[in-house]
């Protein structure tokens, strides 16, 4: 069996959709992802990126944590051989104007449904069809109907049949959808900082501008919880989850901080790769939270990317744990800048952390009203 890596390069359009980029294979000229041999030296998430400027000149930032795998059937001379791809998610930062395999294949964005149509491997294309499925519509009844956490349900029936009765009040969906976009802005500018791309003021001005933004946004959530009568969730409920998520920016911030107070200006691969995993927390968090609208309808999809939320996060201890130790040896000398990169580590766990935090609140809402 051959084993590869492969890059799922995706983008994420202003209306929310997501896009992923396929090319051509130079042989058969059907529609593949970008993939490879693993690269002696690289971790194999750095090699498939490796393989998406190669053979598409797209530039970004992986996820260290796969989607997942696929096999097929790899053409060559001496007769055909089986082949398993291991597949890391590359949000897009910009393709380059020239690459390598640019006179021998073809590129192009699909659409999920498409890309997922495109492709010839049953396990891809539902890689592919899975990765962000648009949140499924709300109908007006399950709108109009507040849930409230099994606890209250069993201690007081008559009150949720009462609250059944009313209608919803506040604007606590759309500021949740709100808030996520300042996550994955965020997100976004922390990685452009230590990936070095662009000026590192422009990026700690950007998360600092966003974190504001959340700030405001959690202002009014709590506003709206002391002053509406009927609440979509339980109102502890929707204080925490509205709270983790903007632990999760303020620490994305307290990275910047630090990074302006001692003036760092260079990155160990590592924390590039928290970085990584922080961008996919926030597209995973991106996707969850409209599908709160209707948590019984979508309960399987909020299951599946919270598993995958905590999944990652387990990735990006290891990540911690190896790049502190690297960190140690490196300036067992310099014990200054080992503290500073210490507490960079530190802050770039926390976010992670927050984000697992994120995952934990929705699945207790996922539990409660199952």
């Amino acid at each position: 069996m051959l084993h590869q890596v492969g890059a799922l390069p995706y983008r994420i359009r202003t209306d929310g959709a997501a896009e992923v980029m396929l090319i051509t294979s130079r042989d058969t000229r059907r529609w593949v992802v970008p993939k490879g041999h693993p690269i002696r030296g690289l971790a194999p998430h750095m090699a498939a990126a490796q393989e998406a400027w190669e053979e598409a000149g797209i530039r970004g930032y992986p996820c260290a944590t796969p989607l997942g795998a696929f096999d097929y059937v790899k053409r060559r001379r001496r007769g055909p051989v089986d082949a398993t791809v291991t597949v890391y998610p590359l949000a897009m930062v910009g393709q380059d104007a020239d690459w390598p395999e640019k006179s021998e294949r073809d590129t192009r964005w699909f659409a999920l449904i498409d890309a997922a149509a495109a492709v010839d491997e049953p396990q891809l294309q539902a890689l592919i069809a899975g990765f962000r499925p648009p949140p499924a519509p709300s109908t007006f009844a399950e709108r109009m109907l507040p849930a409230i956490r099994t606890g209250i349900r069993r201690r007081f029936p008559m009150l949720g049949w009462f609250q059944s009765l009313m209608p919803k009040q506040g604007r606590f969906f759309e500021q949740f959808e709100a808030h996520a976009a300042t996550l994955v802005a965020g997100a976004d500018a922390l990685a452009r900082l230590l990936h070095g791309d662009g000026r590192i003021e422009t990026q700690i001005a950007a998360i600092v501008a966003h974190e504001h933004a959340a700030d405001d946004i959690t202002r009014d959530v709590l506003q709206d919880v002391r002053r509406v009568f009927v609440t979509p969730f339980d109102r502890s409920a929707i204080i925490e989850l509205i709270g983790v998520m903007d632990d999760a920016i303020d620490q994305m911030n307290q990275t910047a901080s630090s990074i302006t107070l001692y003036g760092v200006t260079s990155f160990e691969q590592p924390m590039r790769d928290m970085a990584g995993i922080i961008v996919e927390a926030a597209r995973i968090t991106a996707e969850a939270i409209p599908l709160l609208r209707s948590v019984n309808r979508n309960g399987d999809r909020l299951n599946e990317l919270t598993a995958r939320m905590i999944q990652i996060e387990g990735q990006a201890d290891t990540i911690h744990e190896g790049g502190l130790r690297a960190l140690f040896q490196q300036h067992q000398d310099q014990p200054m800048q080992f503290i500073v990169g210490r507490e960079i580590y530190s802050h770039l766990e926390r976010v992670v952390d927050r984000f697992e935090d994120v995952a934990n609140e929705i699945q207790g809402l996922v539990i409660d009203h199952a």
